[in-house]
């Protein structure tokens, strides 16, 4: 009988994104500073110093996870918003697909939030610093499509005039805020915190709380 075709192994220079998911996952799930870079090494199946093919330090690691993680939420705010019929139904479509999330999502959030002091400290690696600053452009490039798309909504007077950038702030901060403590393994569901979370940024935004409606099943 003939042999059964086999999966071609990954070579060391070809798992870039194993890289970045275990990296991702053991960062977000012990914290970075408590994350040791040869664990991703052992966890991804090579050697430490296959590592450095694709990423300098495990900080140059951190950086390009922030800056592709904040790329996928803009695409993702642009798709949505574009999509929706209204403003109204927008604003609530974004508040809700930021709590639409799956385990490594929620790890890769809270990453984002503990560490994003990071993204403010100049660094004398060249490609360290470049990572760096591709994640502070893509987090000022989000905030400003918030703003915008806030500052259109008040122009249709669909919530009441404020400042587009506070407000924006505003609403990310508060739901940052939810990635500092919240645990996937916990008691607490996802949608059971969307519900409450989309509800208390719709009021931040001047809008009626009932309009979240009833969480998606």
């Amino acid at each position: 009988m003939p042999r059964a075709a086999q999966s071609p192994r990954k070579s060391p220079r070809g798992k870039r994104d194993d890289i970045l998911a275990v990296a991702t996952t053991l960062f977000g799930r012990d914290g970075y500073e408590d994350s040791k870079w040869a664990d991703v090494a052992a966890a991804v199946g090579i050697g430490s110093t296959a590592l450095y093919h694709y990423f300098e330090s495990k900080l140059h690691c951190l950086y390009v996870i922030m800056a592709e993680a904040l790329a996928t939420y803009a695409s993702n705010f642009e798709r949505i918003t574009k999509e929706s019929a209204d403003y109204p139904s927008a604003i609530v479509a974004v508040l809700r697909h930021e709590y639409d999330l799956n385990e490594q999502e929620v790890l890769r959030n809270r990453l984002l939030v503990a560490e994003q002091a990071l993204v403010g400290v100049h660094r004398q690696s060249p490609r360290e610093e470049e990572a760096r600053q591709l994640a502070r452009a893509r987090t000022r490039e989000l905030e400003f499509a918030w703003a915008t798309f806030l500052a259109r909504a008040m122009e249709q007077g669909v919530i009441p005039e404020a400042d587009p950038r506070l407000l924006t702030r505003a609403v990310l901060g508060l739901h940052n805020s939810v990635w500092h403590w919240y645990r996937p393994d916990g008691t607490l569901p996802l949608d059971r915190l969307s519900d409450f979370y989309v509800r208390r940024c719709l009021a931040v935004l001047g809008l009626p709380p009932e309009l979240a409606g009833d969480s998606p099943s």
